[in-house]
């Protein structure tokens, strides 16, 4: 079974979303063939050489849930998106592209943040921060210089949210009609918005998932086409 989780905001701050996370793991661990983690599973990354303990107890998890013989799939999103083949190779994850279709070409991933084009503004700073100019010389400033940064860029994503209509911050329909188009696949499955459901588009569906405020877990997997996404209390089955 393919069970697939996005913005998680694992923090030091937090540390009951990695014992949750933790929990997860061994709940669901047993069922799970493929676990694809798609972007903002860490609240920021600021290069593989940090040595929180954190990111070693994911490590350690990941690591025990690979040797049971789970593939684990990751792909950036906006706070993460510096996390290297140094630290995947710690997890025994596979480092994905940006957009990936799933090999039944019937579903299409993503983060979500792209289809935010009405969003400018972060977009601008998006094409920024994925310059791999721009990154090679950020990581190669000190850790306290790298975490200043990244305590500076959270607060302002912060600040920037709140100010944000809710139109901007969700995604435009012209860019999921685009990537559909570019992608022929019925279903969508990103995550970012943290506005999870199934909702319908021109060319099929979107099935967006939940972040883990409040300590609560959101997940959506699929068996075969049969879609199934709980977030925040609710649940919605779909074909894929």
């Amino acid at each position: 079974m393919k069970y697939f989780i996005s913005d998680l905001h694992l923090s030091e701050a937090e540390p009951g979303l990695t014992e949750l996370f933790q929990h997860f793991l061994s709940e669901h661990g047993p069922q799970m063939h493929q676990l694809y983690i798609l972007g903002d599973f860490f609240d920021a990354w600021i290069g593989d050489d940090d040595d929180r303990p954190l990111a070693y107890d994911v490590a350690v998890a990941l690591q025990r849930l690979a040797s049971a013989g789970c593939g684990i799939f990751f792909m950036h999103g906006n706070r993460d998106f510096l996390l290297g083949p140094n630290y995947a190779a710690r997890c025994s994850m596979a480092l994905l592209s940006e957009i990936l279709p799933l090999d039944d070409a019937n579903v299409v991933l993503c983060h979500g943040d792209h289809l935010c084009t009405l969003d400018t503004a972060y977009q601008s700073f998006r094409a920024q921060v994925r310059n791999p100019q721009w990154q090679l010389q950020f990581l190669a400033q000190p850790l306290r210089a790298r975490r200043a940064f990244a305590a500076q860029a959270r607060a302002q994503s912060q600040a920037h949210q709140q100010a944000a209509v809710a139109t901007i911050a969700d995604v435009d329909a012209n860019a999921v009609v685009e990537l559909q188009r570019a992608h022929p696949a019925r279903t969508i499955i990103h995550g970012h918005t943290h506005r999870p459901g199934v909702h319908q588009t021109k060319h099929g569906q979107r099935a967006v998932l939940g972040d883990w405020r409040n300590e609560a877990p959101s997940w959506l997997r699929l068996d075969g086409h049969c879609g199934e996404l709980l977030a925040h209390g609710q649940t919605w089955h779909f074909v894929a």
